[in-house]
């Protein structure tokens, strides 16, 4: 691990120097270029030097410990030492690991009702309302792709876009079913209802990141769906997409123009058949997504949302937290760190 630590070490210093240098600033994208390399490695250098300062201190301390008026202030400094290397060794395994070429990406996040019918529309309407909201705690900003409403107010599916930087190194473990136990609006004997919705998180993708060939791309357009009355849309700007060799099938209804609803059109098609390809690259990923998604049955949840008892809890690491209506109105911080936290676990479980 040393060996590779002082290697990400030199090239921050040789990023330094460049950076350093007037004249590299006559390249405007290699400065861009440059700026981007060491924020990416600066977090780990900087753990890094602290490790090595931490390590000199405990040696400095235990030489000390041999002179009789510095040995209690030298078992004090040496005693911190110890405690500090072991987690700044973790720290910098963590900062080692692969990262996810996708992370600092903007997501598709698709939202279907399951089991449980209009109750079940009403609950992915919920789910659509709390990503939203964190959506805005964040600064992100929130495009609707397409959506399907019933006449309730709940959402049959619902195709939405959140762009913020690192928007899905946050979400991408918000895929799978969402179980929700409560008692519904159109429940009038008061009994609670299990429902499901299920939730997809898509990096999103440009069409340069994926080879669409457009003789393999049929294109549909028709009228948008609306409200009625002054919402009716006249003229034919929504876009369907059909990719004919996959079947794979996406619309986009939200945008004015038919230009624009195409170009969004075919970014989440490219974002699908990414997420096809990957799932036919790595079985592992395949039997996790199916583990996750599934059919939208009951008892294939990653997480159930019990309004009756006031807990959320998430079944893939066990935790539950008895604040739904915070939960609810987008504080998913404490659930997505320790999502994150377990999956860095796994990984460096995986590596010894």
């Amino acid at each position: 691990m040393l060996d590779k630590l002082n290697a990400i070490e030199a090239k921050y210093s040789q990023i330094e120097a460049r950076l350093a240098a007037p004249e590299t600033y006559d390249d405007p994208a290699l400065v861009a270029k440059l700026n981007k390399e060491q924020a990416e490695l600066q977090t780990l250098v900087e753990t890094f030097r602290t490790y090595r300062r931490t390590l000199e201190q405990r040696d400095q301390a235990q030489e000390l410990m041999s002179d009789p008026e510095m040995k209690e202030l030298a078992q004090e400094e040496y005693q911190q030492a110890l405690e500090q290397i072991p987690q700044l060794e973790r720290e910098l395994q963590i900062l080692l690991l692969p990262k996810d070429p996708n992370d600092h990406k903007n997501v598709i996040v698709e939202i279907r009702a399951g089991v449980g019918g209009e109750e079940a529309a009403l609950f992915a309407h919920s789910l659509y309302r709390m990503y939203s909201m964190y959506a805005e705690s964040r600064r992100w900003r929130i495009e609707i792709d397409s959506v399907s409403e019933t006449e309730l107010g709940g959402i049959k599916e619902i195709s939405f876009t959140i762009e913020g930087d690192g928007a899905y190194s946050r979400l991408k473990f918000e895929s799978g079913v969402h179980r929700v136990q409560r008692v519904p609006e159109t429940e009038s004997g008061g009994r609670v209802h299990t429902s499901t919705a299920t939730v997809a998180v898509l990096p999103e993708m440009e069409t340069a990141d994926v080879q669409l060939n457009p003789a393999d791309i049929e294109m549909q357009v028709f009228r948008s769906s609306g409200a009625g009355g002054q919402h009716v849309n006249k003229t034919s700007s929504a876009v369907r997409l059909i990719h004919k060799p996959t079947g794979t099938v996406v619309e986009c209804q939200q945008e004015r123009s038919q230009f624009q609803n195409r170009d969004k059109a075919m970014r989440l098609l490219a974002s699908r058949l990414y997420e096809a390809e990957q799932e036919k690259i790595s079985s592992e990923y395949t039997a996790q997504r199916r583990s996750q998604v599934g059919s939208g049955m009951r008892n294939e949840r990653i997480r159930t949302y019990n309004f009756p008892q006031g807990r959320v809890t998430d079944h893939r690491i066990g935790l539950t937290l008895y604040k739904i209506d915070s939960v609810m109105d987008g504080d998913l911080d404490e659930i997505l760190d320790a999502l994150a936290a377990a999956d860095q676990a796994e990984k460096l479980q995986n590596q010894l």
